[in-house]
């Protein structure tokens, strides 16, 4: 296993994006909406260093098979709370190809949130099909299969303290 992003690094970004987010909501509460189950251990960091009123809410979608996407994309578990007129921002893993996101976004918009924006760990742009707008983004890495930190190899590697990648 290599190390692409060590735990301090990990730490030291998702403390400023917090600030930022924090920044821009002040006094607001937030729905951190997870998409299981890559997300956890960044929203849960993420929320930790936010003094908003946060609420938690998450929904499992899969377009994966081992390594590659699939490009279909379905919703394993869906939202238990109404999220009209809330601030909402989906917290993802990785942004690799785009389109869960661009499905979910469109999803997510019918039912009505005040704000809806992005927030992901992990960034791949070389691999985008669809563009879509991430509003907060802890770092962009180039095109290798990452694990770690909530990412994973067939449920397995989740549970490293940091980012790193198999040759």
């Amino acid at each position: 296993m290599n190390v692409l992003i060590n735990e301090a690094k990990l730490q030291k970004r998702i403390q400023q994006m917090a600030k930022e987010i924090e920044s821009e909501y002040q006094g607001k509460q937030i729905v951190f909406l997870g998409i299981l189950k890559g997300s956890v251990p960044f929203l849960w960091e993420l929320a930790k260093n936010i003094r908003n009123d946060i609420r938690f809410e998450f929904i499992e979608v899969s377009s994966y098979e081992g390594t590659e996407s699939t490009g279909n994309i379905k919703i394993n578990k869906d939202i238990t709370h109404n999220i009209t007129g809330k601030d909402v921002i989906i917290v993802e893993d990785i942004v690799d190809t785009g389109r869960t996101l661009s499905f979910l976004k469109q999803y997510l918009l019918e039912k009505q949130p005040n704000s809806l924006k992005i927030a992901t760990l992990l960034s791949k742009p070389s691999r985008r099909v669809i563009e879509i707008g991430v509003d907060y983004i802890g770092f962009e890495i180039e095109d290798k299969f990452v694990v770690g930190f909530g990412l994973d190899y067939d449920q397995q590697y989740r549970n490293l303290p940091y980012v790193g990648y198999i040759e």
